[in-house]
């Protein structure tokens, strides 16, 4: 028998630093605290400096936690079980750093396929080896992500963040010393460092999102983190081509025109090391949300790597979106690597504004990226988003398709925006859809094997569309197009279970309904709430799956 419970929200710092504690339960028979107010704040019962816990009910908190959550439950209940969550202000300087060098991995790998034709002439090579300049991001990934997601659940965030800033930096410094027309072999091994230091960020937008924001505004988070990948891409999409013009007759401005480029971004990547060692932490003192509160800080004794792979894998709504979101983000990867060949067979001389529509093509989807996860924040509708980009993202394929060789270049350009917007737009849907229907494993881990399976689908889909594209362009865009369309379908029959969504509102109806207003004598029968445990009313979310 317990004589109440309260739940307040206390404000502190700054105006967004949230806490929420839960009051402990008092004990049975103390007729004297009716005499006074029957609820006092649990701030003013708590010690100073005590630690404030809470202990969700028991069913669910086995649910939710990868142990079961028996161990400490009697020493939660011992010391009065609280829940306390906080938002920090430290978390958006957090996101902007790790978007930033994130910003500046993906420029470096975009800067060699959006001005092909310039280092073929420079370096004496085809074309298919300029591709893997870019292909090696994706052929490195697959066989590193399953380390690095093992090295993000053991270890944490920070050391995870300082190795994809460390190698970012390492790779561009190393580029540096290739500016030589017979250094082809070290602007390789250039490159394959930075697709290493690829594998330990593109994880990391669900999982700084999750650690370090709130409820309402993790979608959007998310999205700002894969924004900062989309800007990097723009971003190379369009100062290559300005940096280093086509001068096939004069090698030497060639070489210096790219040793400009080559320094200038290691000159950034440093400066982004430094902030990453300066800024990123593993998680705030406090965790901002109750999904985050129930999760073990760090991964338990008995925690096991692969089984938390095996549990992924045997998620059919996981392996659905697995496949769906590889073809997506495939098509996406040898769109944009292929794209100055699609622009260069269709228009002569027009190495410029195929960087401009490149450029386009992702400022669009940056656009669709933070829309997306604005609305995902507002509704919490993820499957029906994800479905209805993805049909979109099918359109601006199909368009974007059949408008390519009308010999209209500003057409192009809006056909390439559109497809952008919702291509591109598609990536942290993936991301926030693929951690809720796998809550509570780690977002790291299927985040990860979300990467793991585009990056598969884009070294395919850039190989075959490659050959096909120098026969024809329409005809590897109408492979994509075969592709994407599948994608639909395996979409459509994702399960919609919104298992981090459901932790989170259930923590909320409880602090709605765990208020009583009165001592216990003062009651109706039947009234008497306060005597007993209040039940808790969770509503689970569900979207309407076909």
């Amino acid at each position: 028998m317990v004589a109440g419970e309260l739940v307040q929200e206390l404000h502190s710092g700054a105006p967004d630093d949230i806490t929420v504690t839960k009051k402990i339960p008092e004990p049975e028979g103390d007729t004297e605290r009716c005499a006074e107010p029957p609820y006092v704040a649990a701030a003013e019962e708590a010690p100073e400096g005590a630690q404030e816990k809470d202990v969700p009910p028991a069913e669910e908190r086995e649910a939710m936690l990868p142990n079961g959550g028996r161990g400490g439950e009697e020493e939660e209940e011992k010391h009065g079980a609280r829940l306390e969550t906080k938002l920090y202000l430290r978390r958006f300087a957090v996101l902007a750093v790790f978007s930033l060098y994130s910003l500046s991995n993906a420029f470096q790998w975009i800067q060699y396929s959006i001005i092909t034709n310039v280092f073929m002439h420079y370096y004496g090579v085809t074309s298919d080896k300029v591709d893997l300049l870019s292909i090696v991001y994706m052929v490195t990934y697959v066989p590193l992500i399953f380390p690095a997601t093992w090295l993000l659940d053991r270890k944490g965030l920070r050391l995870t963040a300082l190795l994809g800033a460390g190698l970012n930096c390492a790779g561009a410094w190393m580029k540096c010393a290739s500016v030589s027309q017979d250094r082809f072999g070290v602007t390789v091994g250039a490159q394959v460092i930075c697709s290493v230091a690829q594998v330990f960020i593109l994880g990391l937008p669900s999982r700084v999102a999750s650690v370090w924001f709130g409820p309402k505004e993790v979608s959007t988070a998310c999205a700002v983190a894969v924004l900062g990948n989309q800007l990097g891409t723009a971003i190379g999409f369009l100062l290559p081509p300005v940096l280093v013009p086509n001068t096939p007759d004069d090698p030497e401005l060639t070489g210096h025109n790219i040793s400009i480029m080559f320094y200038g971004t290691a000159a950034l990547s440093t400066a982004l090391f430094f902030l990453t060692v300066l800024v990123i932490r593993d998680r705030p003192p406090l965790p901002p949300s109750h999904a985050q509160a129930v999760l073990p800080d760090s991964p338990g004794e008995d925690y096991s790597y692969k089984q938390s792979m095996v549990n992924l894998l045997k998620n059919k709504a996981f392996v659905l979106l697995l496949v769906s979101y590889g073809i997506m983000t495939g098509s996406y990867y040898s769109v944009s690597t292929l794209l100055n060949q699609m622009i260069m067979a269709c228009y002569e001389n027009q190495e410029l504004n195929a960087g401009r529509i490149g450029l386009t093509l992702v400022v669009a989807g940056m656009v669709g990226s933070v829309l997306c996860g604005l609305w995902l924040d507002y509704t919490k509708t993820y499957k029906m988003t994800t479905l209805t980009v993805y049909c979109l993202s099918f359109l601006g394929m199909i368009v974007f398709t059949f408008t390519l060789n009308l010999d209209n270049i500003l057409l192009v350009f809006f056909t390439a925006g559109a497809l952008g917007f919702f291509m591109t737009g598609y990536l942290p849907l993936g991301f926030e859809f693929g951690v809720e229907i796998t809550y509570p494993e780690s977002e790291g881990t299927s985040s990860g094997l979300l990467n793991a399976f585009a990056q598969l689908f884009g070294i395919v889909f850039t190989l075959i569309q490659g050959h096909l594209t120098h026969r024809n362009p329409l005809i590897g865009n109408l492979f994509l197009c075969a592709w994407i369309s599948l994608g639909i379908l395996l979409t459509a029959f994702i399960k919609s279970d919104l298992k981090r969504h459901n932790i989170n509102m259930g923590a909320e109806n409880n602090r709605l309904q765990a208020l009583p207003t009165s001592c216990p004598e003062d009651c109706p029968p039947g009234e008497k709430t306060n005597r007993d445990k209040l039940e808790t009313s969770v509503s689970f979310s569900r979207e309407t799956s076909l």
